[in-house]
This record gives C-alpha cells, structure tokens and sequence, in this order.
C-alpha cells in the first residue's frame, strides 16, 4: 500500500533466470538452424513442427513429446520473424483503362450543423489519381453528375469502370416504380 501512495507507477517486475529446459534444451540450436535454413527453400518445403520433432527423433534419438517441439518452434518462428509473409499482387492497369467509382455516405459539420452527405470518388486505377465531389443527396441524379464531374476533370472517359458500393444509388432507383409498374 505505502508503494501505491507513494507512486502512480507500479514498480518494475523482478526479473527471473530463464528456467532450464531439461528436454528440448539439447535441441535448440539444432532447430534454429533448421528454422533459419527454411528461409533459403520453397514454402511447401520447409518444416512443420511435427518434421522438426520427427527428425529430432529419428536423427538425435531424442525423447521429448511431440507438443514441447510445437511449441518453441511457434515461439522461436515468432521470434526469428519467420512466421510473417508478406503477400504482394502485382496489378498493371493501362492508362485510361480503368477507373473506380465508390459512392456512399459521411458526416460533416457545414456552418456548425452536422450534416448527412454522400460523397461520390472516381479513382483512375492507373495513376490513382483520384476525383471526390460531395452530393446533398444520394439519388440518380447526384450518381451520374458526379460521372461527369470526373470525366471532365479527367479530360477523358476510361474504358472501363468498375462500381463498388453501389447499394446508395441502386436502393433510390429501385424503390421508384418505373413505367408500368405498381
């Protein structure tokens, strides 16, 4: 209590002596070099836990239980960095290919008042270059100017546009019944 009163900060946790490892403790290094060899191979071949404990049975006559093995493999993965991979697309979009169209809602302060609007973005999925205009309403009318707004910022149409999100603008025309229907 007298520590609490006198500081907000706890005191720093007592440092312990790494316990000893009777059973995988004679194996480390050998599955460190097995681990770090893995970086050099192809994915498909490189060790899972239950290899790393089959080999250690089979080529060291070791004695230990199969989950021992699986567990400072996951923590020495971990610690070694092996167990992130980065994953990487490659994507090539020619130049005025393509382009990206999202259109959904956002909350703004507009002259003190919080207001509901719907923002319309056109990416060029090339450049990235990116067109944003926001809309007081998310009806048909707001959907296609905000077409050509970006088209003529861009000075061009792509050849393709993909639509993400497209749930404000599809809802507002399909609720309205068309010619013909009740």
């Amino acid at each position: 209590m007298r520590h609490a009163l006198a500081s907000a900060v706890p005191p720093l946790r007592k440092a312990y002596p790494p316990r000893p490892r009777p059973a995988i403790g004679p194996y480390t290094a050998v599955i460190d070099a097995w681990l770090v060899a893995d970086r050099e191979v192809p994915r498909k071949q490189r060790h899972t836990a239950r290899r790393v404990w089959q080999r250690l049975v089979a080529e060291h006559s070791a004695s230990l239980a199969e989950v021992t093995v699986s567990r400072y493999v996951a923590r020495r993965r971990a610690e070694l960095g092996l167990d992130k991979t980065e994953v990487m697309v490659p994507q090539a979009h020619a130049p005025g290919a393509e382009a990206e169209v999202d259109f959904g809602e956002f909350h703004a302060q507009v002259s003190g008042v919080l207001l509901k609007l719907w923002m319309f973005v056109m990416r060029l999925s090339c450049s990235g270059r990116a067109f944003h205009v926001a809309f007081a309403t998310q009806g048909q009318e707001a959907f296609l100017e905000g077409h050509v707004l970006a088209f003529g910022y861009y000075g061009a149409v792509p050849g393709r546009v993909r639509y993400d999100n497209l749930k404000p603008a599809v809802v507002r025309v399909a609720a309205r019944p068309g010619p013909g229907r009740v």
